[in-house]
C-alpha cells in the first residue's frame, strides 16, 4: 500500500519564500536592463547627428626621438580636411627629413577619403609614417568621442 506523508508548511515560510523569490527575479531583471547595451538609443544618436566627427580642430603630440611634434587635425562633420604639424622647428626637419613629406603623403590620402587603416606605408619611411598615423588616430579619437 502507498504510504501517505503529511507535510506541514507554515504560512510564514511561504510568505518569506515568495518575497525572496520576487526579490531575486527583480534583481536579475535589474541587472539585465542595466548591463545590456541599448542599440536603439545608440542608433538614434547617430541618426540625429548624422555625422561621423564633431567638427573642429584637434591636436595630439607625437614623440619623435627627443623631440615632441604637435599634430593638428581639422575635421568637419564627415571627413578630414587637413593634417599639419604646428610649430615645426628647423632642427627637427633637419634631423628627421622624412617627417614633412610623409605627413603630406598621409594628408593627401586622408583628404581623398582613404581610411586611416587603409593607408599604405612606404618602405623608406615606415617608422615615421607609423608614428604620424598613431598621432592622427589619437586626435581622431578625440573628434569621435566628442560626438557621443
Amino acid at each position: 500500500m502507498a504510504k501517505t506523508k503529511i507535510i506541514v508548511i507554515q504560512t510564514k515560510e511561504l510568505i518569506y519564500t515568495a518575497i525572496f523569490a520576487g526579490l531575486g527575479i527583480l534583481l536579475i531583471l535589474l541587472l539585465v536592463f542595466m548591463f545590456l547595451p541599448s542599440k536603439s538609443s545608440d542608433d538614434n544618436k547617430t541618426e540625429q547627428t548624422g555625422s561621423t566627427y564633431a567638427p573642429g580642430v584637434y591636436t595630439s603630440q607625437v614623440k619623435l626621438g627627443e623631440s615632441t611634434l604637435n599634430l593638428e587635425l581639422v575635421v568637419d562633420a564627415d571627413q578630414i580636411k587637413s593634417v599639419s604639424l604646428v610649430n615645426l622647428d628647423k632642427s627637427v626637419t633637419t634631423m628627421y627629413p622624412l617627417v614633412k613629406p610623409s605627413l603630406e603623403t598621409i594628408e593627401k590620402q586622408l583628404v581623398a577619403g582613404t581610411s586611416l587603416d587603409d593607408i599604405p606605408l612606404s618602405e623608406k619611411s615606415k617608422y615615421t609614417e607609423t608614428l604620424l598615423i598613431e598621432g592622427i588616430r589619437t586626435a581622431l579619437d578625440k573628434a569621435v568621442t566628442n560626438t557621443v
